[in-house]
């Protein structure tokens, strides 16, 4: 019988991880609002934690029903062979959300969770798992909604966009998964030239070198997988090898990173270098007002800093119309891909957008901003006066 599973993902990028899904032999999608479920056999979770690049984690569905108040859910919890899935010694968990949930208190939900887990293995071994709240073997997740919930084995552990690979960071860096997902959304593929003019600590450019080198962004961390019962480290250890050997030797990959202050492509080159990838990437120190094209068509995607990089908003301001005058005059064929917070850059940038992309980094509202640089330029035309 397969197995049904939900992977969360950052707001906006449900699309993009449904596809990657579907391609690494998920079957049975369903995507709402901030994930993908999918259902497969259990190895599938060892595969898609390992491969995918836009996931958040991969949570294996183990129990849920419906419910009036938290006796119900402390019943469902209770009744689910825990024994089964974890061993006594291993420290565990629980994380509670809710969407409409009548109930008042999503503390004390979890406090009932937590004793239905513990009081099972009590119950029927004589011992209780361990609750650890910062590094846990065992997260378990609840999710409520207005009279159903579900409940949740984490098959990642860590969050998936933390690749074990970013030694060094700028303010704000922006997580890999989001960085993933925004180059799936651009139309990026590999051998095509891609530039990020204020590339800060540089996540793009990682996550554009490992696609372009078919590296798996899992190949340098462990899982939560490995600490479940069912756990086939044989099957493991085989998709692993298999995936390492399809890594394609290193070379540069036409992926270019600039930015104006010394500091940050300091930390880009060290996070390039820890990971093994700095020969696959060309850093320069360049104003983004100055940066040339590096090829004659490619992909521009950044993340604009804000004031606390470039200064007060005013400065901000003053720097999208510049931006869009540097995209006409310097990348004619280009398409580049704006992601910001700041909404004031659509306006200001004085280019029409031929697509703008709601995504959510956390819980801030950002826009991911598409132009189509062709000749010509698209600078806003006046309507002229009517007669």
């Amino acid at each position: 019988m397969p197995e049904n599973f939900f992977a969360p993902c950052p707001r906006g990028l449900e699309v993009p991880l449904a596809a990657e899904l579907q391609a690494l032999g998920a079957s049975a999608l369903q995507a709402t609002d901030g994930g993908v479920g999918f259902s497969g056999p259990f190895e599938l979770c060892y595969r898609i934690n390992l491969e995918n690049r836009v996931a958040s984690r991969v949570l294996w569905r183990v129990g849920g029903s419906h419910y009036r108040r938290e006796e119900d859910i402390y019943k469902t919890a209770y009744a689910l062979p825990w024994l089964d899935w974890f061993d006594v010694g291993r420290t565990i968990m629980v994380k509670v959300s809710a969407k409409r949930c009548p109930l008042q208190s999503l503390d004390f939900i979890t406090l009932k969770i937590k004793d239905a887990v513990c009081d099972k293995f009590r119950n029927l071994g004589g011992e209780r798992p361990s609750v650890d709240t910062h590094l846990p073997d065992i997260r378990i997740h609840a999710f409520l909604e207005q009279d159903t919930f579900a409940l949740y084995l984490d098959t990642s552990g860590e969050a998936l966009f933390k690749r074990g690979l970013r030694r060094a960071t700028v303010e704000a860096p922006l997580r890999e998964n989001l960085a993933a997902g925004i180059l799936h959304l651009s139309g990026w593929k590999p051998g095509e030239a891609l530039l990020d003019p204020m590339c800060g600590s540089g996540t793009f450019l990682m996550e554009a070198a490992q696609m372009a080198l078919d590296i798996p962004p899992g190949l340098g961390r462990e899982f939560a997988f490995s600490k479940l019962l069912n756990f086939k480290s044989k099957t493991w250890e085989d998709l692993r090898a298999a995936a390492a050997a399809r890594r394609k030797p290193m070379q540069f990959c036409n992926i270019y990173g600039s930015d104006k202050y010394g500091d940050s492509l300091k930390v880009a080159r060290e996070n390039l270098e820890a990971a093994g990838l700095l020969e696959a990437v060309q850093l320069k120190q360049c104003n983004v007002l100055e940066v040339p094209a590096p090829a004659t068509e490619g992909v521009l995607v950044t993340n604009p800093p804000y004031g606390v990089r470039i200064g007060e908003q005013e400065e901000l301001a003053a720097l999208y119309p510049e931006l869009g005058h540097l995209l006409k005059q310097k990348f004619s064929g280009w398409r580049a891909y704006f992601f910001t917070g700041d909404f004031r850059l659509a306006k200001l940038i004085r280019l029409s957008a031929s697509r703008r992309i709601p995504l959510f980094n956390g819980p801030l509202e950002c826009r991911l901003f598409e132009y189509k640089m062709v000749a010509g330029g698209m600078r806003r035309e006046k309507p002229a006066p009517e007669i």
